[in-house]
C-alpha cells in the first residue's frame, strides 16, 4: 500500500507540475499583450515634451514628486521601463520617473555639461563641416542646448538658436559615442 501511495504521489506530482507548466507557458504572451513598455533598447535618449514635468521617485502618480522639470526639449537619458513610466537621468545625474507621454523621440543635447563651472573661456565649437578644421560658425557656453538632426558617430549636425552646423560627439551629452542617427 505504501508504495501505492509513493507511486500514486508521484504521479500526481508529475500531473500537477505539468499543468503548473502550462499554466506558466501561457503567462508570457499574456503579459506581453498588456505590457506596454515599447521594445526599444534602454538606455536611450529622448526628450522632454511638456513644459512642466514631475520627476517622481517610483513609477507611479502615489510616489512622491522629487524635482520638476519646467522646460520642453532637454535631453534626458531613458534607463529603464515600466509599464507606461520611464526612468529617466538628466544630463546633472538626477534621477526618478515620468510618465511615457511627456516624452519624446526628438533629440537634442547639452553642449559639455561637465564643463559648466571651468570657466568663462570654455565653448564648445560648432562648425560648418564635421571635422576638425571646419570653420566655426558658433561658439557654444556649456550647459547650452541643441537639437540635433543627425549624428554620424563621431559629429552631430545641430541648431541653437538660429545657428546650425556640426558639434562634436566628444562634446556633447544626448548622444553615445559612436552612435549614428538621422530624423
Amino acid at each position: 500500500m505504501a508504495n501505492r501511495m509513493t507511486a500514486l504521489g508521484a504521479k500526481t506530482r508529475t500531473a500537477a507540475l505539468a499543468a503548473l507548466a502550462l499554466a506558466l507557458s501561457t503567462i508570457p504572451a499574456a503579459a506581453e499583450a498588456v505590457k506596454l513598455s515599447t521594445g526599444l533598447p534602454v538606455p536611450r535618449f529622448v526628450t522632454l515634451k511638456a513644459k512642466k514635468i514631475n520627476l517622481r521617485v517610483g513609477p507611479g502618480q502615489d510616489y512622491a514628486v522629487s524635482w520638476r522639470y519646467l522646460k520642453s526639449g532637454l535631453p534626458v537619458e531613458i534607463t529603464q521601463e515600466f509599464e507606461n513610466w520611464r526612468r529617466i537621468r538628466d544630463a546633472d545625474g538626477a534621477e526618478g520617473w515620468v510618465f511615457h507621454s511627456l516624452l519624446s523621440g526628438e533629440r537634442s543635447a547639452v553642449a559639455a555639461p561637465w564643463m559648466r563651472d571651468k570657466g568663462a573661456d570654455i565653448f564648445v565649437n560648432m562648425r560648418t563641416d564635421a571635422r576638425d578644421t571646419g570653420r566655426v560658425v558658433a561658439k557654444l557656453q556649456p550647459g547650452v542646448i541643441v537639437r540635433l538632426d543627425r549624428c554620424n558617430g563621431e559629429w552631430c549636425y545641430a541648431e541653437a538658436k538660429d545657428v546650425e552646423g556640426w558639434v562634436s560627439q566628444a562634446e556633447i551629452w544626448g548622444a553615445y559615442p559612436g552612435e549614428a542617427f538621422t530624423k
